[in-house]
């Protein structure tokens, strides 16, 4: 066996660890035998296994085009119940009187699916929903049937918001008010009486603790939400005052959300627990713990307590809150209460990926640089033509700064007419393949200069991508969150290209350049040469959690195509249910464009030209039918 091929040899095992897919798929993401990522929605069945490649087929069979987002209802069943489970296996472990009762606050994810899902599968632990906003609200009495499931009202409440709330209470849905300002009180009592209605109330309270991680202000003294300790005791007054302390009967707090660190949250909930117990003191029944979310989801794989990533497991988070709850009200010899945790991105992460097809490929363009230039070069090219050639370990840095240096200076001469277009296109070669061999050189290196820590994506590929950052994955570029990426075939081929990857949105910021890995952020995803006629296919993974109704119409690029999946315990699997994505005539409709107006203008345009003769009468009826044709199609490119 010669050098290359001992080189080309590659296996599932060496992407398994290039790409990480061990260590943030939770079991439920795999690489087979084929060398294609496999979904495994049962924890206890490795034999409940699917090629994702195999549904991309399945799909196309069903003329969806790429880019689509899988959902995968078995792993929200399995989600929904490795929480309640794990709470409930603490809280017999730990001797807890209470129970638990999670709920799924709507904001994360609020497609109807989803919703639906989460009721269905959560029935049998009576999981519950948290509402936010009116429109929540409307949604939510719309889909939760379990008289014994929470439903939990937070976010600011006008009259109509109330008395909806008010009216769920007397239809039997253990419906809670959570008081977020001291003036909705008021209203909640003029209208509980007005409809002769016990209100169930809740107060959420202003946390000391805080929290690290991207969403972390809902923690701390200046937090905009919630009560502070002066506000609580009015709450408290104004409630006997009306005789209507015994409403009260839950308290809620929320320190963030994907809260890496598990000592934070112990923090919090050992705060929030002495604030409940001084309500008990008070009068009030209480009977409701509601610790809000921030349960991680570890992006990276990395279990640390990085942004993207956790300390912890949903065991340990489990049995650390109730031990937490236990610590401070054993004391004080006060009834356990029913812990509600809204856990919402640790449900539905795992539940979606979004999978797209690679377009094009501008790839880092390799140069054969002569060993000797001619007697007439200009000095700036010979020198960096030195440069080249000097370049060792020991100059490194040196090199790459005198590098810098003349390239500088020829791109200086060539504005001021010193020097002609291939003089200055010859030293932008020499300078690029330079950067290439520090590139490589600095690989060997114990430490490495700043300066040169991120030159492979400097001369990384790029690699255009069918799908929309801005409307799939808006936390990568607005807040640089890590999702894992990877390839979902040939991962028994070795990636021999470092790339970056951008999207179709004609954006500079419409891109993914940032990747996961376990010791540092990576600047560059390892990825395969495209071969001729044969698509490459690419997955975002753990999208299931606000992406896709934080996405946004950049460019006009709608919603993608969703398919639900539902996998057997024998392996076998369906498509249950298909969604299709915007249209153009869609996406223009949300901003407020009439198609019907935009068919006539356009027949207007296209009927002057046939009358200036610039094209035929079946000219004139082809155009206009690629031009409804173009407002019924897909906003992404098909094929």
């Amino acid at each position: 066996m010669n050098k290359v091929d001992i080189l080309d040899r590659w296996t599932k095992e060496k992407s398994e660890e290039l790409y990480g897919i061990k260590n943030w798929g939770a079991d439920y993401f795999n690489i087979s035998d084929k060398g294609e990522v496999t979904v495994t929605p049962f924890r206890n069945n490795n034999k409940a296994s699917v090629s994702i490649m195999d549904i991309i087929a399945e799909v196309k069979k069903r003329g969806y085009h790429m880019p689509i987002i899988l959902r995968f209802e078995n792993i929200l069943d399995s989600q929904i119940s490795y929480l309640n489970n794990s709470f409930n296996e603490a809280i017999k472990t730990l001797n807890y009187k209470g129970k638990y009762q999670g709920v799924y606050p709507i904001k994360v994810n609020q497609q109807q699916q989803v919703i639906d899902e989460v009721t269905k599968f959560g029935k049998k632990y009576h999981h519950g929903l948290e509402v936010g906003s009116k429109a929540e609200l409307v949604a939510a009495l719309s889909l939760i049937k379990d008289k014994e499931a929470c439903l939990i009202c937070n976010g600011y409440k006008d009259e109509e918001f109330i008395d909806l709330s008010l009216n769920a209470v007397k239809l039997g849905v253990k419906c809670f008010f959570v008081i977020e300002i001291p003036g909705e009180l008021d209203l909640v009592i003029k209208r509980a009486k007005a409809l002769n209605v016990k209100p169930n109330i809740g107060i959420r309270i202003k946390l000391a603790s805080k929290a690290g991680g991207y969403w972390t202000e809902s923690g701390g003294d200046r937090s905009i939400f919630g009560l502070n300790m002066s506000q609580v005791i009015e709450i408290v007054d104004l409630l006997k005052k009306n005789n209507m302390l015994d409403s009260l009967k839950l308290m809620h707090y929320h320190l963030g959300s994907q809260i890496p660190n598990i000592r934070d949250i112990r923090s919090a909930v050992l705060e929030a627990t002495q604030v409940y117990a001084e309500l008990v003191k008070e009068g009030a029944p209480m009977g409701y713990l509601d610790l809000g979310g921030g349960l991680a989801v570890d992006y990276d794989g990395s279990n640390t307590n990085y942004a993207n990533s956790s300390n912890y497991t949903v065991e340990e988070y489990c049995a650390d809150v109730v031990e937490a709850v236990m610590s401070v009200l054993d004391k004080k010899n006060i009834k356990h209460p029913i812990i509600i945790t809204e856990s919402g991105r640790a449900l539905v992460a795992y539940y979606s990926m979004l999978l797209f097809n690679v377009l094009d490929v501008a790839k880092f363009q390799e140069h054969d640089i002569p060993d000797e230039l001619d007697d007439d070069t200009i000095e700036q090219i010979k020198n960096l033509h030195y440069v080249y050639k000097v370049l060792n370990l020991k100059n490194i840095q040196e090199c790459y700064n005198d590098a810098l240096y003349y390239r500088d200076e020829t791109r200086v001469m060539f504005r001021q007419g010193r020097i002609s277009l291939r003089e200055r296109a010859f030293a932008e070669k020499i300078f690029w393949q330079t950067i290439k061999k520090i590139a490589q050189e600095k690989q060997k290196l114990k430490f490495v200069p700043a300066e040169l820590e991120n030159l492979e994506s400097v001369i990384s590929d790029t690699y255009y991508c069918n799908f929309s950052v801005f409307q799939s994955i808006p936390d990568s570029w607005a807040i640089d969150q890590l999702f894992p990426v990877m390839p979902v075939h040939r991962l028994l081929e070795l990636p021999k290209r470092n790339a970056v990857i951008a999207d179709i949105t004609c954006d500079c910021d419409g891109k993914i350049d940032s990747f996961i890995d376990l010791h540092d952020v990576r600047k560059t995803l390892p990825l395969h040469e495209l071969k001729e006629n044969e698509d490459y296919y690419l997955g975002v993974f753990l999208v299931g959690a606000y992406q896709e109704t934080l996405g946004d119409l950049h460019n006009l690029f709608g919603d993608t195509n969703v398919a639900s999946v539902s996998i057997k315990s024998n392996g076998d699997y369906e498509i249950v249910s298909e969604i299709h994505g915007d249209t153009v005539e869609d996406v223009l409709t949300y901003v407020a464009f009439d198609p019907d107006d935009m068919k006539k203008r356009f027949r207007v345009l296209a009927e002057d030209a046939f009358k200036r003769g610039d094209i035929t009468i079946k000219e004139q009826k082809d155009i206009m039918v690629d031009y409804e044709n173009g407002l019924s199609g897909y906003t992404y490119y098909e094929r």
